[in-house]
């Protein structure tokens, strides 16, 4: 009897019967037997699901197969949405070809620096090995073609960008600044960590780092708080003295010839408007006055509680400022809290003074000498600035005190109080348009805020060249120009209020606090959208949008004289952020 060999095969037969297809699947083997073509059924496979059943007749037919787990493997995975989200911000607003038209190393390289800033803010050395393909934390220097940096290069790119500061905010200007427009200005200070760099200097200290040196930039913005320019100066430069090289930037780097100035009263004081100011053609200032010309007013009549009894805002003139308004606000909110505030400051420190009286009454090792017990009470009552509510009598054996009520009675009837003073006609700004714009300096407060805590970290500064000191401020400052743009775009998805409108509605009055929209305060109880998508605040969201991650991924060889395939791959975006990128307006692959 003749061996049975063939060819093993599924066939695939259909039949009908009463208006129903049946369809079978079935195992066969084919072969010859005394020159004819026999099939023989080896089992019917019509129960197997129809993807099994495919995969049997493609086996069959010679198609090789082999474990999911080794068909292809991952070599590297890199974090990439972050990076995709803020590189893609930078470009989609322009600012890579404000720094050059034309591409070269530098420009990567600073932009490189701008986006890390704003993803990991670290060191340079931590920089250049995050870009560094072997060594890489991101899929940033891929995305930008660099495939090895040094911490020098880096350097040499900062060097670079600080040559064309002026070039730079020059066209940052010419985006976010016009003629007439209003331009918001104030300063800050970052302590500096070392001894050997000429800017670094003691000063005011705002950090409230005792023994450090710092230096001190001011930070010129747009009504919205869009950052246009920035300057550094030594640590111990007064805000006062910084104004006048903004005036010059403004008027003549810029070419604004009409603008109008926005600063705090420590910045636009009396002196700099008298010497500075009034001088330029076409150059007013919205600012305010301190205690003591407050209290002036009060004095000459011109400021009493009963001007607000109807209103919360009044306009008044005074001879002593010829030329100006003057817009008197009264919050009571700011009344009630300082009020609450001098109460506590005066039991503080008559806690601390009645020690010393205690001191001078003990038996044993008590103070003596006018000089011990007046030194020891200064350093008490300077602490608090207590000195002027109290009344001291100090002998040589002795010490008491009490309160100035009269002082402090007529302290507290300018509770609450502020004086908003310009040069800006009638015409021009109403008084709720001049306190908005006053108010608008929150925005640099903001910036300030960023650049010095959780997002960009201005400080600790390392850096010991002047140069690099100042290229460092502005590399921050350009990060922040990015982070600006990218919270106005992710505002429905961040605790960020993005209904305004809404929110300035519900004020009663300019003076009055600021409220947030109904949708931010539901945003903020739910933690989540009205689409029920979570809120984030910015920083949670990179942190969110770097689990989406670039992998390169490789196919094993087909043969021995084929090399295996490469390709990336990213992985599946959440809804949360295909949101992200939709609100960018970016393409997630960029």
């Amino acid at each position: 009897m003749p061996t049975r060999s063939g060819a093993v095969h599924v066939a695939t037969t259909r039949r009908r019967y009463k208006d129903t297809v049946y369809t079978s699947h079935l195992l066969r083997r084919t072969y010859r037997e005394g020159g004819k073509v026999r099939h023989e059924t080896l089992g019917n496979i019509s129960h197997l699901p129809l993807e099994l059943v495919e995969l049997i007749r493609n086996a069959l037919r010679g198609e090789a197969y082999v474990p999911a787990s080794q068909a292809f493997e991952i070599t590297r995975s890199l974090p990439h949405g972050h990076v995709a989200a803020v590189l893609g911000t930078l470009r989609k607003i322009g600012l890579d070809a404000m720094l050059a038209t034309r591409r070269c190393i530098e420009r990567d390289l600073v932009v490189a620096m701008i986006v890390e800033r704003v993803i990991d803010a670290a060191s340079k050395l931590a920089t250049a090995r995050g870009l560094s393909a072997a060594t890489a934390s991101s899929s940033l220097g891929s995305e930008l073609g660099i495939d090895t940096v040094d911490e020098e290069q880096l350097y040499a790119a900062m060097d670079w960008v600080v040559k064309r500061q002026p070039r730079i905010e020059t066209k940052l200007a010419a985006k976010h600044l016009e003629d007439g427009c209003l331009v918001l200005y104030d300063v800050s200070s970052s302590y500096y960590t070392g001894r050997h760099c000429s800017l670094a200097r003691f000063g005011h200290n705002r950090d409230r780092k005792k023994g450090f040196p710092q230096i001190v930039y001011g930070l010129l913005c747009n009504r919205g708080g869009c950052p246009v320019a920035v300057e550094v100066f030594e640590g111990n430069t007064g805000d006062p003295t910084t104004l006048e090289t903004q005036i010059e930037k403004i008027r003549q780097r810029f070419g604004i010839s009409r603008v109008v100035l926005v600063g705090d009263r420590g910045m636009i004081t009396e002196a700099r408007i008298r010497e500075e100011l009034r001088p330029v053609e076409g150059l007013d200032w919205i600012s305010a006055l301190r205690g003591p010309a407050i209290r002036k007013l009060a004095e000459d009549g011109l400021v009493q509680p009963s001007l607000f009894d109807e209103q919360d805002l009044a306009e008044i003139r005074s001879p002593d400022y010829p030329g100006e308004r003057l817009i008197a606000c009264r919050n009571p909110l700011l009344a009630e809290d300082r009020a609450r505030k001098r109460e506590d400051l005066l039991h503080e420190t008559e806690k601390e003074l009645d020690r010393i009286v205690a001191a001078t009454l003990r038996e044993k090792r008590h103070l003596r000498g006018k000089d011990k017990i007046a030194l020891r009470v200064g350093k008490v009552i300077d602490r608090r600035k207590m000195a002027k509510h109290f009344r001291l009598t100090i002998t040589d054996t002795s010490f008491s005190y009490e309160r100035d009520r009269g002082g402090i009675a007529a302290e507290a009837a300018l509770d609450g109080i502020y004086i908003i003073r310009t040069s800006v006609v009638e015409e021009e700004f109403t008084a709720d348009e001049i306190v908005r714009a006053y108010k608008d300096l929150s925005h640099v407060e903001s910036a300030f805020r960023s650049l010095k805590t959780v997002d960009l970290k201005v400080r600790p500064i390392y850096h010991r060249l002047p140069n690099r000191v100042r290229a460092h401020v502005f590399l921050c400052v350009l990060a922040y120009y990015v982070e600006w743009h990218m919270r106005r775009a992710l505002a429905p998805i961040l605790f960020d209020d993005d209904d305004k409108e809404s929110a300035e509605s519900l004020r009663t009055s300019i003076v009055a606090p600021a409220q947030r929209s109904p949708k931010a305060e539901s945003k903020a109880q739910a933690k989540c959208t009205v689409d029920n998508e979570p809120v984030h605040s910015f920083r949670s969201l990179l942190k969110d949008l770097a689990t989406l991650t670039k992998n390169q991924v490789r196919s094993p060889a087909k043969s021995k004289t084929k090399t295996a395939a490469e390709f990336e791959m990213l992985t599946t975006p959440t809804p949360l952020q295909r949101r992200a990128f939709e609100l960018l307006d970016i393409r997630i692959g960029t």
